[in-house]
């Protein structure tokens, strides 16, 4: 059987695994995880991105020592991105997308734009983070520069020496749109308009392509044989991470859950609707021509960075601060897990006290109070997102597949099947390395077919939470919690 190697990097760690296609599906090992994060420096927040290439020299070795590999893979997280100069060379450490000098870019770059005709060309939410606004608060450097790859380009183009813009994280950029024979391309109209310089960008790339091959450098350093492909996959890894969801033919939706939190349903067009965009929904690319039909949610970035200023650094603490937290009563604090003011790393047990106190409800005081109004928040948030994406799309859901690091929540998991009132399967947690390992096999030739035969493969540990039937106003809530200008209409759970 053919080996095949993901490269899995998220917000707060880097996994490199191997995977194999065997009778009995998709068999997958974790060989390395190394630690990722934003680096404050002189006031701006950057990632470190040649710490996060030697993590994956350092994986590659690892797999290396267990034999051949038939391809390698890459997926991360969107919209971040480097720019190198005209010899190739990385100008300066990439901008993490919490950075604040987006603040305020937003609103004046899409009143320039016009915010209903943009997203009618690309059906992409406007938020700040977006790379569309990092480029418009980084003009002078992007003047400067000959090329921006994203994350998972930028790696692809260090271990092969080949720039290419893959299709499903370049759809988040803000920067596409549809061509007159319905193909993706470049928005250079957009572009112009913003001041950002049109040739920067590389080809764009569909999954399951060959970007290049190991370089004779990159081959020393590991061990592995210098002319290993390097194949795209779904290099957003919500993209992989909704190939990895193990759906059968039921009608489903999706929850990502992670620092981020990416929860909606796989369409095959996109919903550009004035709606939809007041609703704060984007369309991004998928596999197979599909749309991911979602809205972005705060997501675990909350609990992590309170266990960060809590100093919460082991496994079994943090299986007891659940457990304190399951404990307390339900639904005493929320607040909007998606209020602007929790962006931005450090201090958040303080700014969510703060921002409870600001919608006048009472205040959560210490870790169990503290966690348990984020895993009560973040279930109504769900429910919120629910509810739109069904009633935006006319897609019914019967279930809603939770994957990712949230998967191991078992309070999240349970509140999360109460909001929404369905049964809410959870894993498997690497579902983006298992989308990623999936789709190299189906280029290597080892599976034939599409979505339904590559979910096929996809097992692991699952658990189904059941909803409990709570008698409580799940969507009324959400509907209180929405933040300013947003549309919810509340509809049934089923």
């Amino acid at each position: 059987m053919s080996r095949f190697v993901a490269v899995d990097l998220g917000a707060s760690s880097g996994r490199v695994h191997l995977g194999t296609v065997g009778d009995a599906g998709l068999e997958i090992e974790e060989v390395h995880r190394f630690a990722n994060g934003g680096i404050d420096l002189l006031g701006h927040l950057h990632w470190d991105v040649l710490a996060i290439h030697r993590g994956i020299l350092e994986g590659l070795g690892r797999c290396a020592e267990r034999g051949e590999v038939a391809s390698i893979g890459i997926d991360s997280w969107a919209v971040d991105y480097g720019l190198l100069d005209a010899s190739g060379e990385l100008i300066a450490n990439p901008y993490h997308h919490r950075d604040r000098r987006t603040e305020g870019v937003a609103a004046e770059v899409t009143a320039r734009v016009g915010a209903d005709r943009w997203y009618r060309r690309n059906g992409i939410a406007q938020l700040r983070f977006n790379t569309a606004f990092q480029l418009a608060a980084d003009r002078e450097r992007a003047a400067a520069a000959s090329r921006l790859l994203l994350i998972p380009d930028l790696m692809g183009y260090w271990l092969t020496g080949r720039q290419v813009a893959e299709l499903t994280n370049a759809s988040t950029t803000g920067l596409l749109t549809t061509s007159p024979g319905g193909e993706p391309i470049w928005d250079l109209e957009v572009m112009g308009e913003i001041g950002i310089p049109t040739g920067l960008f590389a080809p764009l790339t569909q999954p399951g392509a060959t970007v290049g091959r190991l370089l004779g450098t990159v081959a020393a350093d590991t061990g592995l044989p210098a002319g290993v492909p390097v194949v795209t996959v779904g290099s957003h890894d919500t993209a992989s991470a909704v190939v990895g969801v193990p759906a059968g033919r039921e009608p489903f939706a999706f929850l990502s859950s992670g620092t981020w939190s990416l929860l909606g349903v796989e369409l095959g067009a996109a919903v550009r609707s004035e709606e939809a965009r007041v609703a704060g929904f984007t369309n991004e690319l998928g596999v197979d021509a599909t749309v991911r039909f979602l809205r972005n949610v705060m997501g675990l970035w909350l609990l992590q960075e309170c266990l960060r200023s809590w100093r919460v650094t082991t496994d079994a603490d943090l299986a007891g601060l659940l457990a304190d937290a399951a404990r307390q009563p339900a639904r005493r604090f929320l607040l909007d897990v998606d209020d602007p003011g929790l962006l931005a790393p450090g201090g958040m047990p303080g700014r969510i006290a703060a921002a409870c106190a600001s919608r006048g409800g009472p205040v959560p005081s210490g870790p169990a109070e503290t966690t348990r109004c984020i895993a009560d928040s973040l279930a109504v948030a769900y429910r919120r997102a629910l509810d739109d994406a069904r009633r935006l799309s006319g897609h019914p859901v019967e279930v809603l597949h939770l994957v990712g690091g949230g998967a191991r929540n078992e309070l999240l998991c349970q509140l999360t099947a109460d909001a929404c009132g369905l049964p809410v399967v959870a894993g498997p947690v690497e579902a983006a390395a298992a989308g990623n390992l999936a789709l190299q096999a189906r280029a290597h030739g080892e599976i034939d077919g599409g979505l339904a035969e590559l979910r096929a493969l996809i097992g692991g540990r699952l658990r189904t939470y059941e909803p409990t039937g709570a008698d409580w106003p799940w969507s009324e809530a959400a509907a209180s919690l929405a933040p300013a200008g947003a549309t919810t209409t509340a509809l049934p759970a089923s």
